[in-house]
């Protein structure tokens, strides 16, 4: 379960504000997709290199993170090492791939009933990370020690 914090919760909000304004998309490339673009918004890398990076090695985003070792020295697990750095776990990133966390679809189907999403589906992403960085950021205000602290400083960054 990601580890909530102020630097990941800002990091899903832009991922989802940029795909709301039409950066690129595109499920079945590595760089475009829900995890390339988190990645690129985490990791800095362009959607390209990020791409290139995954080609390294076999599989889908899901694939590749269960094979995740972090001291194989393979670019795509050091690339997966700066995401779990910033408060994911590889199960995250699997979930993400295909907008499988069953507490994220059950808030949107708290607020949304019926409504299931399609893992491909630019708006579908948009809504899972949305709703994913207000249950963290719910998560991590009950635990934050210093309550006067703004997500709104970290998010606008």
């Amino acid at each position: 379960m990601a580890k909530a914090n102020p630097t990941l919760i800002a990091a899903l909000r832009r991922t989802a504000d940029k795909l709301q304004k039409g950066a690129p998309y595109q499920w079945g490339h590595m760089g475009s997709c829900n995890c390339g673009n988190l990645a690129q918004e985490i990791t800095q890398l362009s959607k390209a290199e990020i791409h290139q990076i995954a080609m390294k090695k076999y599989g889908d985003w899901t694939e590749q993170v269960q094979d995740f070792c972090p001291t194989s020295g393979y670019p795509m697990d050091h690339m997966i090492s700066m995401l779990v750095d910033a408060g994911l776990d590889t199960t995250d990133l699997a979930q993400l791939e295909k907008l499988s966390n069953a507490e994220v679809n059950l808030r949107i189907r708290q607020q949304e009933p019926g409504r299931y999403l399609k893992h491909n589906f630019r708006d579908d992403v948009i809504l899972y990370l949305r709703t994913w960085a207000m249950q963290l950021e719910e998560e991590w205000l009950k635990t934050a020690t210093s309550p006067s602290f703004s997500l709104q400083a970290i998010y606008s960054e």
